[in-house]
């Protein structure tokens, strides 16, 4: 870990199980790493003060709910400069999951998750290509999913 945020072996393993099951109740947690429940509390509002932990979400299967294309997008932006806005007119588009600032071909690759091809379409053309700085655009459409996974801390 770059910095010294003070973290332990103990924070990891909180983590560690929690990234398994963010259901997990901090009492079952400190059974399994021999600690107080308290303790597990203490040191999850640690974590999040230091802004090792954002929060918890909920991991959605959105094929389920009728949404069945996740494509990505390489963004040509005809300046860098225009990052910082371009991302925040993007942040306003609801189907725009993630946005990364990237190096190489793209200045950013952004993930997006619409219902249909039809869907796809209209947020491209109507709302994409209508934000601030975007040269040009690339799609990627995602035929599956393999891994989606956290990192191993320990």
């Amino acid at each position: 870990m770059g910095e010294n945020l003070e973290i332990d072996h103990t924070d990891l393993r909180i983590l560690s199980l929690l990234m398994e099951d963010s259901t997990m109740p901090y009492t079952e947690i400190a059974k399994k790493i021999n600690v107080s429940g308290g303790t597990v509390h203490v040191r999850m509002k640690k974590l999040e003060e230091l802004g090792v932990v954002k929060g918890a979400s909920l991991v959605i299967n959105y094929s389920k709910l009728g949404f069945d294309i996740t494509a990505f997008l390489g963004i040509y932006l005809e300046k860098s400069t225009f990052y910082d806005q371009a991302a925040k007119e993007l942040s306003e588009i609801p189907e725009v999951v993630s946005v990364h600032y990237t190096t190489g071909n793209y200045s950013m690759f952004v993930k997006i998750i619409c219902k249909d091809t039809q869907h796809l379409r209209e947020v491209l053309h109507d709302k994409i290509q209508k934000v601030s700085g975007i040269d040009r655009t690339e799609t990627i459409i995602s035929l599956d999913e393999t891994i989606n996974r956290n990192i191993k801390l320990i």
